[in-house]
């Protein structure tokens, strides 16, 4: 494993570093840097800069409007892109629906929704989890029959993300149901305003609606809405799952939460100095960053032997560690805040707003280890995929 970069590398890596440092608006990257929330406006806006510039769905087949790009490469685009705060383009479209209809989707398909998939004229949602079927995703209920040139859907989907600004879901569904678990699954897209299909919001712990309960109502679907082969839609799920748990790993975030924290932590007062100077705080940022570095150099090492564009067994390895950490360096922001995190949207006192928000950001954070597959899943699978056991 190399460690350095060429010096073509390092030509292209500071090529994309000053573009998203002018062209993406600044305020949008700074609500990124400290966590304030963003608007389906500043998504979108950012998400056409970066396909405008050939630059957001890189990891798509060239004829698709990615990139001839080494897996280096496409590494850079992505670290750097977290190192500016750059709202990365729609998880949803880029690195879910997209790569699964252009691997395996007709050409018909591919003609139909790539290109509006990949400039965000269609927002896509995850139909994938239901109230009986998260970690055990194969236990899934949602059906759908078929009836002539359409099929019947009928069931729920929950903790939908962004749903509520979403155009189209892409819906894992059984198709047949005498088939055990996986056998029986298929792939469906549809317009999430089709007669039947009912939205509802779920507010979570930190008092946000980023999630969403679905229903399905003897929704009719066009058949030719399919992907791929029907019944074999599992195979297409661990496909986008392995791109998802990959793109889960957030070094380039992670880094940033930290300099946030750092920011924060020589501003706040400890004894005669500052929280920074405090030996056994500095030496838990040392930890964390040691923690990380580890981290990059696994990344950076399964990023070297990938060749195939296959998704790799050990993305759970970086799923597992990647959300740990997200998750250690937002406790680290709320620590720091202390009694000035519990406030929270609150005017005209003392609290400051990055503490204000300390809170609801770590209790948000806790879904990073359950979301993409929990972290008991990631362990059976690097045990049994990895280690052989």
């Amino acid at each position: 494993m190399k460690l350095s970069l060429t010096p073509d590398e390092v030509s292209f890596r500071d090529e994309l570093r000053n573009f998203y440092r002018t062209e993406i608006p600044a305020d949008i990257r700074d609500r990124v840097k400290y966590g304030k929330e963003l608007s389906r406006e500043d998504i979108v806006t950012a998400h056409k800069i970066l396909n405008d510039h050939g630059l957001a769905v890189p990891n798509w087949p060239v004829e698709w409007g990615g990139k001839d790009w080494t897996p280096i490469q496409r590494h850079i685009w992505q670290d750097e892109m977290q190192l500016a705060s750059v709202p990365e383009p729609l998880t949803f479209n880029a690195q879910m629906v997209g790569p699964v209809i252009a691997h395996f989707g007709s050409q018909e398909i591919k003609e139909r929704f790539l290109p509006p998939t990949a400039a965000l004229d269609i927002w896509w949602c995850q139909g994938f989890s239901e109230p009986d079927a998260g970690s055990d995703l194969a236990s899934l209920r949602t059906t759908a029959v078929r009836d002539g040139d359409s099929y019947i859907v009928n069931g729920q989907k929950i903790w939908t993300t962004l749903g509520q600004y979403a155009d189209w879901i892409f819906c894992l569904v059984r198709t047949d149901s005498n088939a055990k678990k996986q056998a029986g699954i298929s792939f469906l897209l549809f317009d999430v305003k089709s007669p039947g299909v009912t939205i509802r919001p779920i507010k979570l712990i930190d008092g946000g609606y980023e999630v969403n309960e679905v229903f399905f109502e003897n929704v009719r679907v066009p058949a030719d809405q399919l992907v791929g082969e029907e019944n074999q839609g599992w195979t297409y799920a661990k496909f986008l799952l392995g791109n998802e748990r990959t793109g889960i790993t957030g070094v380039g975030r992670t880094k940033v939460k930290l300099g946030v924290a750092k920011e924060y932590a020589r501003q706040t007062k400890s004894g005669a100095g500052t929280l920074l100077e405090d030996p056994l705080f500095a030496a838990r940022f040392a930890e964390l960053e040691n923690e990380l570095l580890a981290l990059e150099l696994t990344q950076l090492r399964v990023v070297s032997n990938s060749s195939d564009g296959k998704p790799n067994p050990a993305s759970s390895v970086l799923k597992l560690r990647g959300s740990e950490l997200q998750q250690a360096a937002t406790e680290l922001l709320l620590d720091i805040a202390g009694p000035d995190a519990l406030p929270v949207d609150a005017a005209d006192i003392a609290s400051p707003g990055w503490a204000q928000r300390s809170g609801p950001s770590y209790l948000n954070y806790r879904k990073t280890t359950i979301y993409g597959g929990s972290s008991e899943v990631q362990r059976t699978i690097i045990a049994s995929t990895i280690l052989g056991l």
